[in-house]
């Protein structure tokens, strides 16, 4: 349970603009689609896609990284990785594992097999959208336990997008299709009290001292 004394007393801290600004993004915020990238090489493309994330409104992303480590780069993501829970794994199945657990349904993106188009895709059900490498794509783990694929229309000579494009594409497209449908996408009051609790935290400077003082009186 979220304690609604502190929250209240770490928000007077902040100005009422930020604090009506994180209400307003946490009613647009969902964890109704999530991404899982997955080994990417280039530092840049992983953040980038974090801040895709963060832009179309998608409070999670699991970025897995038994091959490259950490592949986030805050100057790329613009401080979204504030915003964003971001959890990190270090294997492919141990982050299937989890999304099938919390009830996603598994999407591999790749244009190389019979996937569905984008405008097709049905987003019916919690979704986490797997992104792979640049020059290989996806892993066969995924690949073997995906629950559907999916691909951008491409009419031109090159055969693929960057990464960071790709998921940009398919996020602003798929985050349209969910809102527009009778769908439970919206966080639930408690994820959203969590979330101003966390954001404002971030948000104040010398928030340990704060956090020192406000226990101390208790």
């Amino acid at each position: 349970m979220i304690d609604q004394q502190l929250l209240d007393y770490l928000e007077g801290f902040i100005s009422a603009e930020r604090k009506e600004r994180f209400l307003n993004v946490l009613e647009e915020r969902s964890k109704f689609i999530t991404v899982a990238i997955e080994d990417v090489y280039q530092m840049h493309n992983t953040s980038a896609v974090i801040r895709s994330c963060e832009v179309f409104g998608l409070q999670q992303a699991h970025v897995i990284e038994s091959r490259f480590g950490k592949r986030l780069d805050k100057n790329i993501a613009m401080g979204a990785q504030q915003w964003v829970d971001v959890q990190r794994h270090e294997t492919t199945e141990s982050c299937i594992s989890l999304l099938r657990e919390q009830g996603y349904r598994i999407v591999a993106t790749t244009p190389h097999n019979d996937s569905c188009y984008l405008e097709d895709f049905k987003i019916n059900e919690k979704t986490a959208l797997f992104f792979g490498t640049e020059k290989e794509g996806l892993s066969e783990e995924v690949m073997g336990k995906a629950d559907s694929f999916l691909k951008i229309p491409m009419v031109g000579f090159t055969e693929s997008l960057n990464i960071s494009v790709s998921a940009a594409i398919i996020l602003q497209h798929l985050t349209v299709k969910m809102k527009s449908q009778q769908l439970p996408w919206r966080l639930s009051d408690e994820e959203k009290l969590e979330k101003r609790l966390d954001w404002t935290q971030k948000s104040i400077k010398s928030i340990d001292d704060i956090l020192e003082r406000y226990y101390r009186g208790i």
